[in-house]
């Protein structure tokens, strides 16, 4: 077994604990990554405060990227010295994976969120007590450590040429925000897109709405630096909602309402206004992930009688093996600068990157695993 250093959390609420752990040698199918770079997102706080049944003590992370070190017997995918992103788990036996809808795995919620394998086994352990497990493969990674084991479905082959420490934050939720825009609404040439939410998600959408060629780009946050941040991004209005009321001011500046919506905030009350900002035919997509049970209410005729149309997406609807290195390209041509949205940490500021975050000071904390 490999000694590693990671964050664990052992109970509700947090705190992360950095610990010495150790990691089993990597099986047939698995990948053992030596991790650069982990970026934080809302869903680690989510399964830490445990609004995600989250099986604890855990080792979270799920948007890492590093350099492979080991592989399986039966690993073809990658090899060793490979650079690599780590995206989301799938089983690939169910029949939406079989058909291609990877994000609506029969098995997402328990591969992602269970704390085991698939087999309901784990790999980690504390390193002074061999005995006591630590639940990891959350995401198929558990990548807040210095060291992931990974199927090789979720391991993602990325350019040597551009900068690995900065792409981790596309397994999760930049290609969230830019596959709900590109892949799910397909936002087109000339067309209008409004973002309620102006985090991480949000302001990717905002980018891959300006790279699709949307004319009409809003941003609806209640941050002016977020704002601001978006006008540079690719938006050609912003509105604050805490001043204004956004669905008047959306109908004000769009006649007749918004073609695209995405709302990414988790609030029933601003899924409700980004469904009643859009026009007639219109489309709001779901990408905010609040408590399991949160209920949110829409004016039933409103949505009928126009024929709108309301889309649940996770993990923007990607087939990451082909996503997630377009979005490298993208970014690498100067047309997707998700390095605007980011702050470095290191592993032992990792509750201070998860308070900036959660305080909106760090759209996108990305946690250094090595020196």
């Amino acid at each position: 077994m490999r000694r590693i250093r990671a964050a664990v959390v052992y109970q509700k609420g947090g705190p992360f604990q950095i610990e010495d752990l150790r990691l089993e040698a990597p099986r047939t199918d698995e990948v053992l990554v030596r991790i650069v770079a982990t970026g934080m997102c809302h869903t680690d706080m989510v399964a830490r405060d445990q609004l995600y049944d989250v099986p604890l003590p855990v080792v979270l992370g799920h948007e890492g990227s590093g350099i492979v070190e080991q592989i399986g017997d039966g690993v073809r995918k990658v090899a060793v010295g490979n650079h690599v992103v780590l995206t989301y788990m799938w089983c690939g036996h169910c029949k939406p994976c079989l058909r291609g809808d990877l994000t609506y795995c029969e098995h997402f919620y328990a591969l992602n969120f269970g704390g085991v394998r698939e087999d309901g086994s784990t790999s980690t352990c504390l390193a002074n007590d061999t005995r006591r497990p630590i639940h990891d493969h959350f995401f198929g990674q558990s990548s807040f450590g210095t060291f992931a084991l990974v199927h090789e479905r979720n391991v993602i082959k990325v350019p040597e040429t551009a900068p690995l420490e900065l792409l981790g934050p596309l397994g999760c939720g930049i290609q969230t925000g830019a596959g709900a825009v590109i892949n799910t609404l397909k936002v087109s040439p000339g067309s209008s897109f409004v973002a309620f939410g102006g985090g991480a998600v949000g302001l990717s959408a905002v980018m891959a709405a300006h790279a699709a060629g949307a004319t009409t780009i809003i941003s609806v946050d209640v941050v002016p630096s977020r704002l601001a941040l978006a006008m540079e991004l690719g938006a050609t209005h912003t509105i604050n909602s805490r001043e204004t009321d956004p669905v008047e001011a959306v109908h004000k500046i769009i006649n007749g309402g918004a073609d695209f919506t995405l709302e990414s905030s988790g609030r029933p009350a601003v899924l409700r206004q980004a469904i009643d900002a859009l026009a007639i035919r219109g489309t709001c997509g779901i990408v905010g992930a609040p408590a399991l049970g949160t209920e949110a209410s829409f004016d039933v005729n409103g949505v009928m009688t126009t024929g709108k149309r309301i889309i649940g997406i996770v993990e923007g609807d990607s087939k990451p093996d082909l996503f997630i290195p377009a979005l490298v390209e993208l970014y690498q041509q100067g047309k997707f600068p998700f390095d605007r949205l980011v702050k470095f940490y290191s592993l032992d500021q990792i509750n201070q990157a998860a308070e900036d975050s959660e305080k909106g000071i760090t759209i996108k904390p990305i946690i250094r695993l090595q020196s």
